[in-house]
Parts: C-alpha cells; structure tokens; sequence
C-alpha cells in the first residue's frame, strides 16, 4: 500500500487539497456507475457473462468489451 503524507499549517493549502482529494473520488465514483449502466445493460441484453454459453452467438468485440468493464470496475471499486 502507497502512503501519502502532507503537513502544512497553511489553511489555503488545506483546503485546495481537500478539493483535489474530493473532486477525485467524486470523478471515481461517476465513473464507477457509468461502467455500472453498462454492464447492467449486457445484463438485460445477454443475461450473466458465462463466455462459454456465450461463445459463437454474440460478438467478439461485445464480450471483450463486457469482460474490459467487468475488469475496470473491479479496479475502480479496489
């Protein structure tokens, strides 16, 4: 695990990384649900990923593409 410190007794310098942190995590948390939608609506289109049942009836790209946000969700939500 990476661990950051920052002392500052600067109240303006505080404060701007508060910011920083909290715009962050809001832009992580957007992210997280946009890839969300998209995995429920492969969901609602195919039903659960299981490559196997689904090998040769949809798209190569399509179920590379629902295995990448699968992926990057597990990443987002680490």
């Amino acid at each position: 695990m990476t661990r950051l410190i920052i002392e500052t007794d600067n109240d303006w310098t505080k404060g701007k990384i508060k910011d920083v942190i909290h715009t962050e995590a809001n832009l992580l948390r957007k992210t997280a649900d946009k890839v969300q939608k998209k995995l429920i609506e492969f969901e609602k289109k195919y039903g659960k990923l299981d490559r196997e049942k689904l090998y040769r009836k949809i798209d190569d790209m399509e179920l590379i593409e629902w295995e990448g946000e699968i992926e990057t969700l597990e990443r987002l939500q680490i």
